[in-house]
């Protein structure tokens, strides 16, 4: 099911093969919101001068009358776009208009899932600002509001993201996971950061949500008891 979609996206693509994939692969990626499939340029164009909120374009290269690459170069404030093409010899040109990715078809859902994360990188600040994260276990994607973090674990070469609703462990040190979270997210230890909004009571060296007992390090016993009292 497709829950709370966030990146709204088009294709761009003159054969229905490389539609239909390209659909299923979004249809199975929750962040993904497909608007529009376009089977040539001009209907695109036309189709984004009414329609300026598309985050991102899957844009085939080899496209009769204008190519892909024409046609983003056209753009004013074009949205993102990972191109798609069958033939590896336009990869660099692709790049060379700042493009999120370059999908050479066949294209393997492994493969569409990085390019998606790349996406999501390159937008993580502004990600935040919007009160939500997107993380990556596994294979999927997941939408978390900042609001429903409880509080974050280290967890090795990973991180625990403990929600009201469900944990989600996700690849990523510790230390450059909570550097992007806001400043109501607060580290009590060096393996433990909460959400001052979800704090339900402090008892000695433990901080209480919920049910879950978030110890605190020596070494942060100081800014946590100044961040309480502020």
């Amino acid at each position: 099911m497709r829950t709370n979609p966030s990146i709204s996206c088009i294709i761009i693509d003159d054969e229905p093969s490389s539609q239909n994939v390209l659909k299923h692969f979004i249809n199975e990626t929750p962040v993904l919101d497909l608007k529009k499939v376009c089977n040539n340029a001009f209907e695109a164009f036309k189709f984004l001068q009414l329609n300026q909120n598309i985050d991102l374009i899957f844009l085939d290269i080899n496209m009769p009358k204008l190519t892909g690459l024409d046609f983003y170069k056209s753009l004013q404030n074009p949205p993102r776009v990972i191109f798609t093409t069958a033939y590896p010899q336009y990869a660099v040109e692709g790049f060379e208009v700042n493009a999120v990715d370059y999908l050479l078809k066949p294209i393997a859902y492994n493969r569409f899932l990085t390019a998606i994360n790349k996406v999501i990188s390159s937008e993580e600040e502004s990600i935040v600002k919007k009160g939500f994260l997107i993380l990556k276990e596994n294979k999927s994607l997941h939408k978390v509001h900042l609001k429903d973090i409880l509080y974050i674990e280290a967890y090795g070469d990973y991180v625990k993201i403990h929600t009201i609703h469900k944990t989600i462990i996700t690849h990523s040190t510790f230390s450059s996971f909570i550097d992007n979270l806001p400043s109501y997210f607060l580290r009590t230890h060096k393996s433990f950061c909460i959400n001052l909004h979800q704090l339900d009571q402090l008892n000695g060296n433990q901080i209480q949500i919920n049910e879950y007992k978030i110890p605190i390090g020596q070494t942060y016993k100081q800014s946590v008891l100044k961040a309480l009292n502020s």
